[in-house]
């Protein structure tokens, strides 16, 4: 496909590109700026708020614990090459942090080449029992519910929940318990936004049991993508502005209808300040951030959840918002915390005990195995070991492992209090004893630092939306701005993955800066044969 070309004549040499979000999208931008419109890096600008680059993609020392070296990330994400074209396209020209030779792309490769997955131990039952997954455990009723939603439009789903479209029976099917922490998904989301994910990722449907067709970066994605798009962007020239909180921008309209940003008022550590902009000046916007007010906890100490959004994570959108009524309406998306809110976890451990015990229990060796769920837990927890080191700079012997929870506000089955008010050793302690490793719970919680994230926003982009809550990326009408990020529309893609973001960048980049490249399509399993009839016969088990 092709973008738009909104801007066939422009001089690339001349333009000025103001990108709101130091974040994957915003870093995007950049990138297809330089690469594929030839715009030099130092006209360039990336307005960032924090300290990092890379936005809800981080991967780092753990904010509470530097004297107890423990390491955290907010989130885990599964990549496929089906699914992620644009990202593969981006990651391609992008040399590797560990081998400049080749590129990101190459080396993720190389690595799932080495490492497959092949989960061997996706649900657990309340007795620590592996359960059979490959029996997905549809009704009759269930595969027409399916077929059902597959068939209406997205006019006709309008805003209805999923729990709207399917009986009680289906969540509590296999297929169910594994898709929803897949993709963190709750019945009482947008059935628009599953139909999407089931068309979009129809091609797992046979092995949603395995997640074999998942693949995964050599460390965590913040050391295996953003660091090294952001070393090559810093290496080109691009004026990256860490510390600079852009809280609104004013718009203009011709009289033909046309419009075009005009103004960002800035902050940053001098004061308040304004960036005004040129004729040739195009500016991009990042709406939004799941991981907004995320706050941290430790061995001894529990999150906070912040319901008043603190942290600036909104106000930006919120401001644009009410200059126009396609601008989107983000309170349909942060306006539920307790709909969106779960907790994850990343523990530290000394030495490799734990997961050889969870070796033995799975077969599978770190890093070729997928989310474990004990789907019958009071705090419905989910698990993934990922191959080690997951940082490159965690010590020798070292080991972590990634997990959340999405019934935070139930009592555990041995923690007997929420989830959400819990330390991080009874989180540990919980863990442990659902593993059935009760015998060396001591000596874990003697080797482990916990880190805890209470994220209100976590799945905040599956809420129940209406036409029109979510902006389009490029508005209409606009001369020379454009949205960015997880709460934009584009159809037929997914939010909640790394492509979402990267897809958008590439679509507004096109379409400003008028290049006529191609834009990867999204990828439609139905239409293969092999891949539709895969995905019935799986139905029909």
């Amino acid at each position: 496909m092709k973008a738009p070309l909104l801007n066939k004549n422009i001089d690339p040499a001349s333009v000025q590109l103001w990108i709101v979000g130091g974040g994957i999208a915003g870093m995007s931008v950049a990138a297809f700026a330089i690469r594929d419109g030839k715009v030099p890096a130092k006209n360039i600008h990336i307005l960032e708020e924090t300290a990092l680059p890379g936005g809800s993609l981080d991967g780092a020392a753990a904010p509470l614990q530097p004297k107890q070296h423990a390491w955290v990330t907010r989130g885990g994400r599964m990549l496929t090459d089906e699914t992620y074209l644009c990202l593969w396209d981006l990651f391609a020209t992008i040399p590797a942090r560990g081998d400049a030779s080749i590129s990101v792309r190459e080396e993720c490769r190389r690595f799932n080449e080495e490492v497959r997955t092949h989960a061997q131990a996706r649900l657990i039952d309340r007795a620590h029992q592996v359960v059979d997954a490959a029996q997905l455990g549809f009704s009759i009723a269930n595969r027409a519910q399916m077929l059902r939603l597959l068939a209406l439009p997205e006019a006709l789903i309008g805003s209805r929940r999923i729990d709207e479209f399917f009986d009680e029976h289906f969540f509590q099917t296999n297929f169910w318990r594994m898709w929803r922490t897949t993709f963190a998904f709750q019945k009482w989301h947008s059935a628009v936004e599953l139909r999407r994910y089931f068309l979009r990722f129809v091609q797992e449907f046979p092995r949603i049991h395995t997640l074999a067709g998942v693949k995964r970066t050599v460390y965590n994605q913040y050391d295996s993508l953003v660091v090294p798009l952001q070393r090559w962007l810093t290496a080109q020239g691009v004026d990256v502005r860490f510390g600079t909180r852009v809280v609104d921008a004013d718009f203009a309209t011709d009289v033909n209808g046309m419009r075009r940003a005009t103004r960002l008022a800035i902050e940053t550590a001098a004061g308040s300040g304004a960036i005004e902009l040129g004729a040739g000046d195009l500016a991009f916007f990042t709406l939004g951030s799941i991981t907004s007010d995320s706050t941290y906890g430790g061995n001894d100490s529990v999150p906070e959840l912040i319901r008043d959004r603190r942290d600036h994570g909104w106000s930006l959108w919120q401001n644009i918002a009410r200059k126009a009524p396609d601008f989107g309406r983000p309170a349909a998306f942060y306006g539920n915390v307790d709909e969106h809110k779960w907790e994850s976890f990343t523990l530290t451990m000394r030495d490799d005990v734990l997961l050889r015990r969870i070796e033995a229990y799975t077969g599978n060796a770190p890093g070729t195995g997928a989310l474990m769920t004990w789907f019958e837990s009071g705090w419905h927890l989910s698990i993934v070991v990922p191959h080690q080191p997951h940082f490159p700079d965690l010590p020798q012997g070292w080991t972590t492992l990634w997990g959340y929870g999405f019934e935070i506000d139930n009592d555990g089955d041995y923690v007997k209090k929420p989830m959400s008010a819990a330390t991080g050793r009874e989180i540990l302690t919980e863990l442990v004893r659902q593993l059935g490793c009760d015998d060396i719970l001591e000596h874990v919680l003697e080797t482990t630092d916990v880190t805890t994230v209470m994220l209100p926003y976590a799945s905040a982009l599956f809420a129940c939306r209406a036409p029109g809550d979510r902006p389009a990326v490029l508005p209409r009408g606009t001369e020379n701005f454009a949205f960015l990020g997880q709460f934009v529309e584009m159809e037929e893609d997914v939010v909640f993955t790394v492509e979402y973001s990267v897809r958008c960048a590439m679509l507004a980049t096109y379409a400003l800066l008028g290049i006529e490249r191609e834009i990867p399509d999204i990828y439609h399993g139905l239409l293969d044969p092999k891949v539709g009839l895969a995905a019935v016969e799986v139905a029909l088990r």
